[in-house]
């Protein structure tokens, strides 16, 4: 009795199509098509596939995502900032949004009906009689006035800033925790300016948490063994302009310099083991701390 010849291999994905190459981790035939490079031999896409699935996706340093090498949450910020201020100039139905203020020698624009909306501002009776304020329970300017500015100098100034520094501090933080860094900061020193600032002073700009991200490349450079001779000068340089120029709000700059770089010593030195627990958790207890500073602030000027 006869022996039928052998027969050839096809590719387990491609039946019209021989091939003598198998797979080295599932044994199937591959044609050249579905052949992918291995570190031995090659792999069917399938357990390509499947091995991607099983490897751990690269962290930073501090336990971030590798995607904050791309700069996506720096450049979101930007562009809310940027939108926000074209609708803040937008509501001035041709004012001084843009420019012709009073600061900065009339390059700052003035007040918007938008900045009125969501800057920090302790209590006070506006000219319709009405009373606002973050005593007055719009908790909101906490956070909405991190993001406005008076007149595009001013928002040019910080996103300067914002795209020099947030590149680096979110490739090495990662995404998420750079946004809480930066949003932590920025609530900070608004919350600092509600407490030291006048009541009916309205303050604004991104400059509450740039400061925070000053403290943090600080920080954060120092953690991992970088020169940080760079970052001291200007810093210095900015802390002489915050206490210089008129205007500005001294009390929001020192307080989110302080509270960024509570938040980054916090994402710093957090312990490996439980890295992303006790990150959390000292965000939660610096947020809770300047929560209850802005309870005590606003019973005494209910009282007063």
């Amino acid at each position: 009795m006869s022996e039928s010849p052998p027969t050839t291999p096809v590719c387990y994905r491609h039946p019209g199509r021989e091939t003598y190459v198998r797979c080295t981790r599932c044994e199937r035939p591959i044609c050249p098509d579905c052949m992918r490079e291995a570190s031995v031999g090659h792999q069917c896409p399938e357990c390509v596939s499947e091995g991607r699935r099983s490897v751990r996706p690269a962290r930073t340093a501090f336990g971030g995502g590798a995607a904050g090498r791309h700069g996506y949450v720096t450049k979101a910020l930007i562009a809310v900032n940027v939108l926000l201020m074209l609708l803040s100039i937008a509501s001035d139905r041709g004012g001084d949004a843009a420019a012709g203020g009073s600061g900065f020698g009339g390059l700052l624009g003035g007040h918007t009906p938008l900045t009125d909306w969501g800057a920090v501002l302790g209590l006070a009776v506006f000219p319709d009689g009405t009373v606002g304020g973050v005593a007055d329970g719009q908790w909101y300017r906490l956070v909405t006035a991190m993001f406005l500015h008076f007149g595009v100098v001013h928002l040019l100034l910080n996103m300067w800033a914002l795209w020099v520094l947030g590149r680096s501090l979110e490739a090495n933080l990662g995404p998420l925790r750079f946004l809480a860094l930066y949003l932590v900061a920025g609530f900070g020193g608004n919350v600092a300016a509600y407490l030291f600032s006048a009541p009916n002073s309205a303050t604004a700009g991104a400059s509450t948490a740039i400061f925070g991200l000053f403290a943090a490349l600080f920080l954060i450079m120092r953690r991992l063994g970088r020169d940080t001779s760079a970052i001291l000068p200007v810093l210095i340089v900015n802390l002489v302009f915050t206490f210089a120029v008129p205007g500005i709000s001294i009390a929001g700059h020192l307080g989110g310099l302080l509270t960024g770089a509570a938040m980054a010593l916090v994402l710093a030195y957090a312990p490996r083991s439980r890295r992303s627990l006790v990150q959390l958790a000292g965000g939660v207890i610096i947020v809770v701390a300047l929560v209850g500073a802005v309870l005590i602030r606003t019973a005494q000027l209910l009282a007063s």
